[in-house]
């Protein structure tokens, strides 16, 4: 067993990790008192640790930040991409520090506590990152001891050892919508600098809604939702096990599968058919990170787990189509088998770190998907003409069956 301690601070630890290869990393904790279990991931972005927090596809997480500074910018009511925390824990370098941001209000410390997720500072989280890339995802427990607790090593492997891990694990589930609701909130109008009321307009109604498009909830987040909006669409948004008779009654345009948490093959079960039915009944479909797994599931690729995962702001796409690279945000520890894309499906996007497969499109048939994030927030844009793409898929689809009921008729 490897004990590894931070020897820049003096005092003793009250925290640590235990990772399922034996080796324990010692820190001092912040957020929330506790333990808790999870797969550790690490994200290289530099900015938007709110956002990726509070990312539902960081369920059943604990998450590594390779940039030391996080906390500095506090949080505030604005980044969320859900409301609800599905993370299982976060490790820093440096611990938070106070905020200094003039949109913040509250610090990263006490918005952890009120949600109950425990974090720990002063790990070599560079060296966490390295036994990662070498070994791969590891399950791992995060401690943060209360006053007059002890360390009980014996305990906390235990803990991991029981836990089953991502793989086969079914968590779109946990982190779905309960209820079919309608979304209505645009992309985000910021305010003016020397504006005190720090109020955005995110909240006004977009009137000029020309299409509806079906949101299937996997674990969406808000931001995506907010550019299926600003592109004139109505949005409804679903729950993960909503039957295909249900998405068809609505009458839908267009249906959106989200990106979410766990294993895309477990989340299949119950989504495959869903998704057949819906591109049989000839509606243009548009797929995100989970989303566009489950599409290539459908379409009879396979999926796999990944050795390390992709997480970060500033990953390389090349798109196939058009020759140009593309800066994207990413967060997925499963891909698509390249090898298994049938004939009747292009490949349309590889990732350049590691030539991992990052999009697919039907051959004849109005459905395509990226496994990455372009509706990054915040993060590069170069991809956010992919929801343009799908509103133009849309109308060419409406033009195409509007011909063929005059045909009809």
């Amino acid at each position: 067993m490897t004990y590894l301690l931070n020897s820049l601070y003096s005092d003793s630890p009250n925290a640590c990790i235990v990772l399922e290869d034996g080796s324990v990393f010692y820190g001092y904790g912040f957020g929330a008192c506790g333990q808790s279990v999870g797969e550790v991931c690490f994200n290289t972005s530099m900015t938007g640790y709110q956002e990726i927090i509070s990312d539902p596809s960081y369920a059943g997480q604990i998450i590594n930040f390779t940039f030391p500074h996080i906390g500095n910018t506090g949080t505030n009511d604005e980044d969320w991409e859900r409301s609800t925390i599905h993370a299982r824990g976060i490790i820093t370098n440096q611990p938070p520090s106070e905020p200094s941001n003039w949109r913040a209000t509250e610090s990263l410390d006490e918005w952890m506590k009120r949600r109950n997720l425990v974090g720990i500072w002063g790990i070599d989280t560079r060296q966490m990152t390295q036994s990662i890339r070498d070994k791969g995802a590891m399950k791992a427990c995060i401690v943060h001891l209360q006053d007059g607790e002890n360390f009980d090593l014996y305990r906390y492997n235990h803990a991991v050892n029981e836990w089953p891990g991502l793989k086969g694990l079914d968590l779109a589930k946990t982190v779905t919508c309960d209820t079919i609701q309608e979304w209505n909130a645009p992309l985000w109008n910021a305010p003016l600098w020397n504006d005190a009321s720090h109020q955005s307009t995110s909240n006004q109604s977009n009137d000029n809604q020309a299409y509806h498009v079906v949101a299937i909830d996997y674990g969406a987040k808000d931001n995506i939702l907010r550019h299926l909006t600003s592109q004139g669409f109505k949005v409804t948004l679903v729950p993960a096990t909503t039957p295909s008779q249900d998405i068809l009654a609505l009458n839908p345009d267009g249906v959106f599968l989200s990106n979410g948490p766990g294993d895309p093959a477990a989340t299949g079960e119950y989504a495959i058919d869903v998704i057949t039915d819906i591109i049989n009944a000839s509606l243009p479909v548009f797929g995100i990170c989970l989303g566009h797994q489950l599409l290539a599931l459908s379409f009879g690729c396979k999926t796999t787990k990944m050795h390390l995962g992709h997480r970060g702001g500033n990953h390389p796409v090349k798109n196939l189509q058009t020759g140009l690279v593309e800066i994207t945000s990413q967060n997925h520890g499963f891909m698509v088998d390249r090898n298994t894309i049938p004939a009747d499906v292009v490949e349309t996007h590889i990732s350049l770190f590691d030539n991992t497969n990052e999009g697919i499109a039907h051959k004849t048939l109005p459905a395509f998907s990226v496994q990455y994030h372009p509706e990054a927030s915040p993060g590069p844009h170069d991809s956010a003409y992919l929801f343009k793409q799908f509103k133009t898929m849309i109308e060419q689809n409406q033009k195409a069956q509007n011909t063929l009921k005059k045909k009809a008729s």
